[in-house]
């Protein structure tokens, strides 16, 4: 289609449409359509405010009481459409069928946009709601008034050749269109398909997420593949943009590439896994979930740290609960030399059996490790089920050796400095300052 063409189809709908407008019954139709379109408003508001759905439709199947939620919905359309067909009846039977044609178009339109409502009312998508709902009914109102073949050439003559890719208005929006549609059809079966993996036993919670991230990977390139093809893009013709990627990927994005391929490693080996406790520099915490770039570790404090995958793969990793989740506390304190270093052994394995979370088949034990400056110095390990808490079990068993050092008379060590002078005499008030340091 040339200009000349554009011009001479212009040219015609604009007689057209004058002829029309200078008619009488153009008038008499478009204010049949305005009386109908305000009573079908006020019909709708009542309708939405008498009706609940909700009571009527209680243990109906839930298609029908989502149908019904549409139509109640849409109530102001349906009469719309209901007052304008009734106008075209009885138009049709006192004049000539060409006298209401306005009043066919606005019904068929109004009907179009029922449909439209009805049909799109299983999607959750807001958006994507919106872009079927209009897009559809763009090309309904098209047809309805006999101008799609001629939209469609025009948006098709008009194209940038890419290589091999001859790229037009039409292409991009039959590519929009259908990949919208192909990617929500995608979420809707992986959303399945991850439900079903989740539920399985045999799998450990590393492979399930393995899974799941690869069947949505490829779910989402099938997709994309498919509607490619459907749109009549031949893939061959994207070498040069799968050569830029290439290109992009080895300037800028080789960090996400990066943490992409530690995700999948980290997920096959199965070193850490949802539930893991873990250290990570000066991170710690339980792995909430793990993602394609980053693995999600709550604090225990209200945080959620963001740790990329790729420093799981490069850095130093403490898994608490790798393979054994009981866990060796130990706490480390001292005594003066006037206490008996058995006694104090004893005192401290007694404590720390009776802590509510020590486990009994294994025994503490607590040695003498240095005989330093200030004192003995001793070590006390016990095992625990469960790595969470770990501080406070420490500090409760510190708590309760304190109390039973003090009913035994045994000092915890502290330094002392001994200050001599030489040579002369210190004021009084110097030596009272010393003392009370």
């Amino acid at each position: 289609m040339d200009l000349r063409d554009v011009y001479e189809f212009l040219l015609a709908s604009t007689r057209s449409l004058g002829a029309e407008v200078t008619s009488p019954w153009f008038y008499l139709q478009l204010g049949i359509i305005i009386a109908s379109a305000g009573i079908a408003y006020g019909a709708g508001a009542a309708v939405r405010a008498r009706v609940d759905v909700a009571a009527i439709a209680m243990g109906w199947p839930a298609p029908i009481r989502m149908l019904l939620r549409v139509i109640v919905r849409s109530a102001s359309i349906f009469a719309f459409t209901l007052l304008v067909i009734a106008a075209r009846i009885a138009m049709l039977s006192m004049t000539w069928p060409s006298r209401s044609y306005l009043l066919a178009v606005s019904a068929r339109l109004a009907f179009a946009w029922l449909a439209i409502s009805i049909v799109t009312s299983v999607i959750r998508n807001e958006f994507l709601v919106r872009l079927v709902s209009f897009s559809a009914w763009a090309v309904a109102a098209l047809s309805i008034l006999g101008q799609l073949d001629t939209t469609v050439e025009a948006l098709d003559s008009v194209a940038i050749v890419l290589g091999g890719l001859r790229l037009t208005p039409l292409l991009v929006i039959k590519l929009v269109v259908l990949l919208a549609i192909a990617l929500w059809i995608t979420k809707i079966a992986s959303n399945f398909l991850e439900g079903r993996i989740n539920q399985s036993r045999d799998l450990t919670p590393s492979i399930q997420v393995l899974l799941i991230k690869l069947m949505r990977l490829g779910l989402m390139i099938f997709a994309i593949t498919l509607v490619m093809s459907a749109v009549g893009i031949n893939l061959s013709a994207l070498a040069i943009f799968s050569g830029a990627v290439g290109v992009g990927i080895g300037f800028g994005l080789q960090k996400i590439v990066a943490n992409f391929i530690s995700g999948v490693i980290l997920l096959a080996d199965k070193s850490v896994k949802p539930g893991d406790l873990v250290t990570i520099g000066d991170s710690s915490g339980r792995i909430s979930a793990m993602n394609t770039r980053y693995i999600s570790v709550a604090a225990g404090d209200g945080r959620e740290i963001l740790i990329p995958n790729e420093d799981l793969v490069t850095q130093k990793v403490i898994n608490w609960t790798y393979t054994d989740k009981n866990t060796l506390v130990k706490v480390n304190f001292g005594t003066n030399y006037d206490a008996d270093p058995r006694l104090v052994c004893r005192l401290a394995i007694e404590i720390a059996a009776a802590s509510p979370r020590a486990i009994k088949l294994k025994p503490a034990n607590c040695v003498l490790t240095e005989f330093a400056e200030a004192g003995m110095k001793f070590s006390l390990t016990f095992w625990i089920a469960e790595p969470d808490g770990m501080d406070n079990v420490k500090s409760d068993v510190m708590l309760t050796m304190w109390d039973v050092f003090k009913k035994e008379n045994i000092r915890v060590p502290y330094p002392v400095r001994e200050i001599r002078i030489r040579g002369g005499a210190l004021p009084v008030e110097t030596i009272v300052d010393v003392a009370a340091e």
